[in-house]
């Protein structure tokens, strides 16, 4: 087949197939050019799961009638000047609108604060139609009907209605956290209504735009963070870690204003949490990057998911630091789905009652509640009162039977005397009991703290263990053969550019010909380790984030298993001033919120709520 120029429907077709993925994407590019037009009220409706009805409106400056016919062209746009490297709006490309009107029937009714009418045009599976008078109030209304009716193909691969009615509600989320003082409304025969309404553009707005997203708890269970260097500023809000989610997909990115899925911030975020959450869940995330448009390309994906950082390095760096500093900083704080879930499980009916017998060591009440005199209690289920009432059973010395043995009670006790005032006004309060030899109860003014003192105990010992391994070189032992690993020239190169730092942990590595390492040393720590694989995940990591945090987490990982099998063990019994001891260590370390499996280490139970479960409120 000969060279020949494509069609311009088929060039908008195939552009289509890069920016145009399913009916979320022609939303995320509508409402998109709804806030680039300076809306402050952006209304969605769709049905058929978008496929068969899109209709974005907002009330934005409008699009003038001479310039139509060109908002439907090709590589035409208002927002981008001659520097490509300066883009400040979410849009720039001038692909979107013809290439939604390629595959699909779409109109566009527009009208500006100064015109006296709006106008309207359209365009159905290429071919446009001339420009013509219309009645609009200021702003702008795209409809985008039969989306991929030009492509019937595109269609096979489209799941189902819910499932893009999922991903349309996704997307308007998404773009919503980052314009608070915009109103977004979601609504359609295919799904049930979302508003949000405006805020303003303060930390206040910005944090009660992400409750509206994300749910009332989340402000509850965050940090805030505000960090910057070199230039880059990053904000937002992270949760505690013991607030989790089983996946990523509460993680918000924002680079200047704009969503990004980005794969440096989603491993920045990970290694920042690296220590404190289990391996299967994930934190909750809303930052925001903000750095000079020179500094980053967002060109790099034709639907500008992706961006390409110029010092990828320094923006992980500052991500990491700042969780990390933001999780030192917080003190200890639990989060409050521990408290529910306790509230729940205490609810009448949450939990079945019935006991087989003693348990734990305990012993059964049975024998004394026989011996009291209650044994024709049950004689009656249906009047369990008429027993020819005459105060039975409540005479002192029937109530001898109760006295026969020790009360299965706490294991140990903090003492009878009141606590100090000093103590209950601390985070984890005044301890007053240990029960099953594992968890201390302890008291602050307004709230009740259960502390399971083998984890929390864990965390210490872990944190104590990483400070002195970090605080200076840590010990090496050297090979009685140099381990020679074989490498591309680039990877070589660059673990060699990174070996003062590998030193430092450790890890004695030296060129050793074009391309392989000698590796003359490894850290004692980690004993007989595989070294050609540790120096190639090295390798891979510094390719990808320019970093060596493999051997760091390695050597931490052994640090939490020290620590897990050197701490104290569940089943010892604690004095009361051990007991406060600990409280007092775990308020001073940070993390300590939970132990090095991620497993929370303490739950509090508000005062208010303890009197809630007893109908005081």
């Amino acid at each position: 087949m000969p060279i020949r120029q494509l069609s311009e429907t088929m060039i908008n077709q195939i552009a289509a197939g890069e920016v145009i993925e399913r009916p979320a994407s022609v939303v995320k590019e509508l409402v998109e050019n709804a806030l680039d037009a300076g809306a402050t009220r952006v209304e969605v409706v769709t049905a058929g799961g978008g496929l068969n009805l899109i209709r974005v409106t907002d009330d934005g400056s409008g699009i003038p009638q001479p310039e139509l016919s060109l908002a439907i062209a090709r590589h035409c746009t208002s927002k981008l000047a001659d520097n490509i490297h300066d883009i400040r709006s979410l849009g720039f490309r001038g692909e979107a609108l013809p290439s939604i009107g390629s595959v699909a029937r779409l109109s566009i009714r527009s009208r500006t604060a100064t015109g006296d009418a709006a106008a309207e045009i359209g365009i159905e599976g290429g071919r446009v139609s001339a420009v013509k008078p219309a009645a609009a109030n200021r702003g702008t209304t795209v409809e985008v009907r039969d989306l991929f009716f030009a492509t019937p193909a595109r269609l096979k691969f489209m799941k189902g209605e819910r499932a893009e009615s999922s991903a349309t509600s996704d997307v308007v989320k998404r773009i919503a956290i980052a314009f608070p003082a915009v109103r977004f409304t979601l609504a359609g025969s295919d799904r049930s209504a979302l508003e949000l309404p405006a805020t303003d553009d303060s930390a206040e707005g910005s944090l009660r735009r992400v409750a509206q997203v994300m749910g009332a708890e989340f402000p509850d269970n965050s940090i805030a963070i505000d960090a910057s260097r070199d230039g880059v500023h990053l904000t937002g809000h992270v949760s505690i870690p013991s607030f989790t989610r089983a996946n990523a997909l509460q993680q918000y990115a924002y680079v200047n204003g704009r969503p990004v899925r980005d794969k440096l911030i989603a491993g920045a975020i990970r290694g920042a949490f690296a220590d404190v959450l289990p391996r299967d869940r994930h934190a909750v995330t809303v930052l925001f990057l903000t750095l000079d448009p020179a500094t980053v390309d967002v060109n790099v994906h034709p639907a500008k998911a992706d961006v390409r950082f110029r010092d990828p390095g320094l923006v992980r760096g500052l991500i990491v630091g700042a969780i990390r500093e933001a999780l030192a900083n917080a003190g200890i704080r639990a989060a409050t789905s521990g408290a529910a879930g306790m509230m729940a499980a205490f609810r009448p009916g949450a939990a079945s009652y019935a006991h087989a017998g003693p348990a734990n060591g305990h012993r059964s009440y049975d024998a004394a509640y026989r011996a009291s005199g209650f044994a024709g209690f049950d004689r009656s289920p249906q009047r369990p009162l008429d027993m020819g009432f005459d105060g039975a059973g409540f005479r002192e010395d029937e109530q001898a039977a109760f006295d026969a043995g020790p009360l299965a009670s706490a294991d140990a006790r903090a003492g009878t005397a009141e606590a100090a005032e000093t103590l209950l006004g601390t985070a984890l309060g005044a301890a007053r009991a240990q029960v099953h030899e594992n968890y201390i109860v302890a008291q602050t003014r307004d709230s009740l703290v259960i502390v399971d003192q083998h984890a929390a105990h864990e965390r210490l010992v872990y944190e104590a263990l990483k400070n002195a391994l970090h605080s200076r070189a840590v010990p090496s032992q050297m090979l009685l053969l140099p381990e020679i690993v074989d490498l591309p020239e680039e990877d070589a190169e660059r673990l060699a550019l990174h070996s003062e730092t590998l030193a430092r942990f450790g890890l004695g590595i030296e060129r050793f010909g074009p391309g392989a390492v000698a590796v003359r040393e490894t850290p004692s720590m980690l004993g007989e380790t595989n070294v050609q694989q540790l120096v190639r995940d090295l390798a891979d990591e510094i390719a990808d984030n320019d970093t060596v945090e493999t051997l760091k987490e390695r050597l931490d990982k052994i640090a939490a298993t020290m620590a897990c099998h050197g701490s104290v063990r569940s089943g010892r019994l604690l004095k009361p001033e051990e007991m406060n001891a600990l409280l007092r260590q775990m308020e001073a370390t940070p993390g300590s919120g939970t132990c090095n499996h991620g497993r929370p280490t303490y739950i509090e139970l508000k005062l208010a709520d303890i009197e809630r479960l007893f109908g005081r409120r």
